[in-house]
């Protein structure tokens, strides 16, 4: 009764009619940031940030906005990913596996919808979660140390054979490359320049927005050159820009195990959305993948994703709250914002501001309402980018990826290793190698090796320390579980595949 009391204080700070403009504003906004490839969630957060300063907003309104332009892009990433085959963001990754092969089969519009509304699922129950058991899941967040963040990464890497590797060999391949490329810049420990080649550019290391962009918008465009305007349209075609809500019913399943697999994701400090869409992913397609049919565009396959890249979004207020430690890269901006404002964030602020917290909390459960309202009656709209002719669409897409690179750091040279990702992941796209591993390597790697030195400087050295907490073995034995239910299914496969070519004969 006390959390509904205290929600209902949080509705009356909400309902506001200034915090009511700027929820919808950031809404709006959001979605069509989260639209644009390159740009996504830090991004959009980042430059609104001076305008929650410039107009005098006072901490809860402004973190209202900027929540609701986070969610926005959550929101948002998907479109571009479903209709172009370019992520809006690192999140919206892995809805490209199916949801691009939904909309070039002409079901863009079932693709966008089961998107629009695993989103609503994911982000609502992770707003459920944050009101109800905020407090206990802070608590078990903060008992990961750097062993258990290493052997949380070494799961993920263990699960990615599942993702879109057909070959393992180029599976591993790709993986390889992406955390060799996380390992350019200064070496966290020993501050050494690594594979910089004395470039003062490098020594931040490869931004991985920079590289999503050029792996997939880049590659995207010079793949299209190989091919007439006439072929491509061809392909892709919408039969009707109304979805069937039959297939968003078929799905339900789907997205409540991906709101459950992300919201456990977002609320680990530093795991962050990439995270929680990947798992949600893999555990599908672990748990629904019996006809083969994730990667060629099975609904499941984007339902899974956007519910958990969304409730990994909610769940990444968590830590932040509670402890005043960032769960993703968004919050960590927003953490930035709150403490420049002088509200430090913490297991305090719930008694001294509570109209704060529970002022953002309902919020966010009228940004979801708000979001589906806006993304369901514009299917039309999305869908019908899908008959745009090849030499006016694409001439735009690259427009919009040259000025949201060029506005991440003024960079040139960041232009320059953009163009570079797209040559290397035009040529990987020949090769059948998939560029998944690749950027989730590049994704994960950082932390993942920041994680060993630190469990390592703690030990002096010590390997054992990396076996030495019970969270880290259960993690190891869930690495072990995967990687022996990837070799039974993939035996079992085989086996299927000999009997059906024995009876054909």
């Amino acid at each position: 009764m006390e959390i509904l009391s205290l929600l209902g204080s949080g509705f009356l700070v909400a309902l506001s009619p200034l915090n009511i403009t700027l929820l919808l504003t950031g809404c709006f906004v959001g979605t069509l940031v989260g639209a644009l490839p390159g740009l996504g969630p830090v991004n959009g957060v980042a430059v609104l940030i001076p305008l929650t300063f410039a107009f005098g907003l006072d901490p809860t309104s402004s973190l209202i906005l900027l929540s609701a332009v986070y969610f926005g892009t959550m929101y948002g990433g998907r479109i571009s990913s479903i209709l172009l085959n370019i992520p809006g963001d690192e999140p919206a990754l892995m809805t490209t596996l199916d949801g691009y092969p939904m909309a070039v089969q002409g079901r863009a519009a079932d693709a966008l919808a089961i998107s629009g509304v695993a989103s609503f699922v994911g982000a609502t129950l992770a707003v459920i979660g944050l009101s109800l058991f905020a407090p206990l899941l802070a608590r078990a967040a903060i008992h990961f140390g750097p062993a258990d963040y290493f052997a949380l990464y070494i799961l993920a890497f263990a699960t990615i054979g599942g993702i879109a590797g057909v070959d393992p060999r180029k599976t591993l391949l790709s993986a390889a490359l992406g955390l060799m490329l996380a390992t350019v810049g200064i070496d966290p420990i020993s501050g050494v320049p690594r594979y910089t080649f004395e470039n003062y550019h490098l020594f931040d290391g490869i931004e991985p927005i920079v590289a999503l962009v050029g792996l997939f918008a880049i590659s995207e465009i010079l793949m299209l050159l190989e091919k007439e305007a006439k072929d491509r349209t061809k392909a892709i075609h919408v039969k009707s820009w109304l979805p069937q809500w039959g297939a968003i019913w078929k799905t339900r399943w789907a997205m409540l195990r991906g709101s459950g697999v992300g919201f456990v994701a977002g609320v680990l400090p530093g795991a962050g959305a990439s995270l929680g869409s990947f798992m949600a992913y893999v555990v599908e397609k672990q748990t629904s993948n019996k006809k083969n049919t994730f990667g060629k565009g099975d609904p499941r396959g984007v339902a899974a994703p956007e519910a958990g890249n969304n409730a990994a979004s909610g769940g990444a207020l968590i830590p932040m709250l509670s402890l005043g430690v960032p769960g993703s890269g968004t919050t960590a901006v927003l953490l930035a914002m709150l403490i420049s404002l002088n509200v430090q964030p913490g297991p305090l602020l719930f008694e001294r501001q509570p109209d704060l917290v529970w002022g953002l909390v309902a919020s966010l459960y009228m940004a979801n309402v708000a979001l589906l309202i806006l993304n369901l009656p514009m299917i039309g709209l999305f869908t019908k980018l899908m008959v745009t002719p090849t030499w006016a669409l694409m001439p735009i897409v690259a427009a919009v990826t040259f000025v949201g690179v060029y506005g991440l750091s003024n960079s040139v040279f960041d232009l320059e290793l953009m163009i570079g990702f797209g040559v290397l992941g035009y040529l990987l796209r020949k090769l059948d190698v998939s560029l998944v591993p690749l950027v989730l390597g590049l994704l994960l790697g950082g932390d993942m090796e920041r994680n060993l030195r630190r469990a390592m400087s703690i030990s002096g050295g010590d390997w054992g320390i990396l076996i030495a907490s019970p969270i880290s073995i259960v993690l190891y034995i869930l690495t072990a579980g995967f990687l022996g239910l990837s070799v039974w299914l993939a035996i079992r496969d085989n086996r299927q595949d000999k009997n059906a070519h024995l009876a054909d004969e």
